[in-house]
Order: C-alpha cells, then sequence, then structure tokens
C-alpha cells in the first residue's frame, strides 16, 4: 500500500503544481506588443499595468490597471477574461464572460465609445464572440455631474448583438432595463428615493420612465414621478450625439413648493402647493450645464401658500414710507406664467389672492437675483387699486408705492388727514398717474 499512498502523494504534488503554475505565469513580457494593437485600433495611447493567466476558478486572463487616452477619460481597474476552452481549437473563439472591476469615464469616453464599436471593414479569419459582458463599480462623469457607482450586466447572443442589458445602482436606488428591438433599445426605467445626479437635485419618492433609445439619443414617451407630497407626468427627448440637448413637456399637481422653488438659480421663499403645465428645451456641451441653458415655459398655479419677505398689504396700506421690506404674504392662490431663460425670469399675468387682498402685475428676476417690475395691489381696507415698484433683491425684495401715488397720499393725508384722506389721496395719484402713462404709451411715434 505504500506505492499506493506514494502515488497519491504524487499525483497530488503534480496537480498543486499544475494550478499553482498559472499563478506564476506573466504575460507581461508581450505587454508592448498588446497594448500597441488596441491603440491601434482604438486610435488612442493605451497603458496596461499587468496581464497575468490564472486557473481558478475557471481559466481565465486577468488584466490590471488599463488607461486610455491622454487625460484619463477611461480608467480601468481590474478585467478578467474567461474563455471557453473547448473553442479556442476552432474557427470561432468563445468569450463565455467579460468582468470589468472599477470602470471609470467621461462624456468624452462616451462620446468616442460608438466609434470604437464599429466594426472592421476586414476581418481575419480568427472571430470572436462574447456571450456576456458584467460591469462592477462604474463611475461615469459628465463635466461636474456624475452617475454611480452602479453595476451593469449585457448578454449577447450568437451573433454577439446584445440580448438584454441591466443597470442597477449600487445602492438599489435607481434600475435601468434595455431590450433590444431593432434597430432601438426600449428602455424601462424605475427608481425609488433616488435624486437626479445634475441640477437642480431633485429626490424623487418614485419615478417610472419608458422609453427607445438608440446610441446617438433617446425618446422618453412616458414619465411619471411622485415627489414632495404630489406627481408629475410628462415627456422628453434627449440627444447626447454633440454634447446634450434636452426637449418636453411636464404636467405638475399638488408639488410642495417650499422644498423645489430653493433649487432654482434664484433663492425663492415660497410655499403652497403647486400645479404647472410646462414646456422646456436646452442644448449645452455637458450634462452639468444643462440647467443653465433650460429655457422654460410654464404656467402656474400655487394655492394656500405663503410668499415669505415681503408683504404687499403693508406696502400697500403704509404708503407714505418710502419703502416696505420683511413680512410675509399668505394667500389662497397664487397664478401667473414663468418664461425662465439665461436672462433670468420674467413672470407675467401674476394673479395673487386672498380674502382681504387682490393683486395682479408683473415681476423680473435678473441673472444677478434683482428684482425689478410694478405689482397692482387692491386692498379692501383702503378700497383702491395701489401701484406698487418691486425692487432689492430676492433674498431682500423691497414695494414701494410709485411717485404718483406717494403724492397723491401725502395730499391726501394733508387735507382729509390720515386714513379717508391717505386712501383718497392715493387713489387719485395711482388714477392720475396711470392716465399720463397711458397717454404717452398711445402718443405716436415720430
Amino acid at each position: 500500500m505504500k506505492w499506493l499512498k506514494s502515488i497519491l502523494i504524487g499525483l497530488g504534488l503534480l496537480l498543486a503544481t499544475a494550478v499553482a503554475l498559472p499563478f506564476f505565469f506573466s504575460l507581461n513580457d508581450y505587454l508592448p506588443q498588446i497594448e500597441k494593437a488596441v491603440s491601434d485600433k482604438l486610435k488612442e495611447p493605451v497603458s496596461i499595468k499587468s496581464i497575468k493567466l490564472t486557473a481558478l476558478p475557471l481559466p481565465h486572463v486577468a488584466i490590471d490597471g488599463i488607461k486610455v487616452g491622454t487625460t484619463d477619460d477611461i480608467r480601468i481597474g481590474k478585467v478578467l477574461v474567461t474563455p471557453d476552452l473547448f473553442s479556442l481549437l476552432q474557427s470561432t473563439k468563445v468569450i463565455k464572460s467579460i468582468e470589468i472591476d472599477s470602470l471609470f469615464l467621461t462624456q468624452k469616453a462616451l462620446d468616442k465609445i460608438p466609434i470604437w464599436s464599429k466594426p472592421e471593414t476586414s476581418r481575419s479569419p480568427t472571430q470572436f464572440r462574447v456571450e456576456s459582458i458584467r460591469l462592477k463599480n462604474v463611475q461615469v462623469n459628465y463635466g461636474k455631474a456624475s452617475l454611480g457607482p452602479f453595476d451593469a450586466l449585457v448578454s449577447l447572443d450568437s451573433k454577439g448583438e446584445p440580448e438584454k442589458a441591466s443597470i442597477a445602482t449600487q445602492d438599489g436606488k435607481l434600475k435601468v432595463f434595455i431590450k433590444p428591438n431593432q434597430p432601438n433599445y426600449l428602455l424601462d426605467v424605475s427608481a425609488t428615493a433616488w435624486q437626479l445626479p445634475v441640477a437642480p437635485p431633485i429626490v424623487f419618492d418614485e419615478l417610472n420612465v419608458k422609453g427607445v433609445a438608440t446610441l446617438n439619443d433617446a425618446y422618453l414617451n412616458k414619465v411619471s414621478a411622485r415627489l414632495y407630497g404630489g406627481t408629475a407626468n410628462g415627456k422628453a427627448t434627449v440627444s447626447w450625439q454633440k454634447g446634450m440637448q434636452l426637449s418636453g413637456n411636464f404636467d405638475a399637481h399638488q408639488v410642495e413648493m417650499q422644498k423645489i422653488a430653493p433649487m432654482l438659480s434664484f433663492k425663492t421663499h415660497v410655499s403652497g402647493r403647486l400645479s404647472a403645465k410646462s414646456a422646456f428645451s436646452a442644448s449645452a456641451d455637458s450634462a452639468d450645464q444643462l440647467m443653465n441653458a433650460l429655457h422654460l415655459e410654464t404656467s402656474f398655479n400655487v394655492q394656500n401658500g405663503v410668499l415669505h419677505g415681503v408683504d404687499i398689504q403693508k406696502a400697500a396700506t403704509n404708503l407714505i414710507k418710502k419703502a416696505a421690506a420683511g413680512g410675509e404674504t399668505r394667500f389662497d392662490q397664487l397664478s401667473g406664467h414663468l418664461i425662465m431663460d439665461q436672462s433670468g425670469y420674467r413672470f407675467t399675468q401674476l394673479k395673487i389672492s386672498s380674502g382681504t387682498l387682490a393683486v395682479d402685475g408683473n415681476v423680473n428676476i435678473s441673472p444677478m437675483n434683482k428684482l425689478s417690475g410694478r405689482v397692482n395691489a387692491h386692498v379692501k381696507a383702503v378700497g383702491a387699486n395701489v401701484p406698487l415698484n418691486v425692487t432689492g433683491t430676492v433674498d431682500e425684495p423691497l414695494l414701494y408705492p410709485t411717485a404718483g401715488t406717494m403724492a397723491g397720499a401725502a395730499a391726501g393725508t394733508a387735507i382729509m388727514g390720515p386714513g379717508f384722506g391717505t386712501s383718497v389721496g392715493a387713489k387719485i395719484g395711482g388714477w392720475a398717474e396711470g392716465l399720463f402713462e397711458n397717454k404717452e404709451e398711445e402718443k405716436p411715434k415720430k
């Protein structure tokens, strides 16, 4: 029995050596040739830290430290390539799986991938086919915006065409399913408690998106969301072939303004339930610049809210004072039309109503957050329409009566005393100022 034991020990040592040998067998001597071949294919400099043949758990090649380009647009921590051993003897070599760990991409890299993936005009007799590609810990940077880390899995058919693909953030908040529908791809996106990776940083309680995509753009024909106590529904088109383009429309219902408003480029201080019908478009070099390039037109209606930082009723009743600042205006309804673009915010057809106050007018907000415009306040206690100039900043708005209104109020107070005399004077002053303004506007041009 000693001879059997010796044979078993010998076979064990031989097997252990066979298994361990690939761990020490390096392909690094071939790195220059491999780097050159890949660089010639991609038309970009490629560097690889190491390549090693490994036996367990299945024979595969491990490639570490891949960089593409001179500006770090693509960085790959590790790649594991697992071949189908039996296919190595056939004309078509089959790669069972490619696993890519710690992948970093920029927008420049994403723009180049469709070019790199184009098939060669003339193929060599040797063919390769990949069955699956798995991505782990992927980070994509669009300028200042970023998406990730997330994982992805792509399954390919016998022709090398994608059968299906899935993407999921590592926290599980966002999931994307992609299914080929030649020549396009069907998209199905779902998210829970997920924050938009670009400005404004809106948080969706629930988000569901269905659409169709190509390598250059996507048409999202159904977008529905629950956010900030309300809902939103709409459609959008996104294109990324040359920079980023975005267009679409949405309807919002009963969304709480208190958290949404400060996400805009100005520091709005308003609460209430918002309903709106909006159309938007934008074109920029990168995703993080879309907000600055956004053009938005919307009609809106806010119910049961508070406009913080200004007391319109106080400004309309204290006519002798030069300007009114601070306080708040409670309203039953605030409505109007908004145009937002690079030149600022233009609120027209503004209407504010509450039990004792009615306001209408137009207000502009510059890119520097400066206010300008005029509103007309009708306060039941005064019994007159009081024109008020709007100035100051969004953080510190100021309202003050027009010159005619102040002069009339002062004269009425001097003649008939405060209270009744002030309101009558303000009414006459505002009426006279409006009369002269209208005549000036109607004056024919020379």
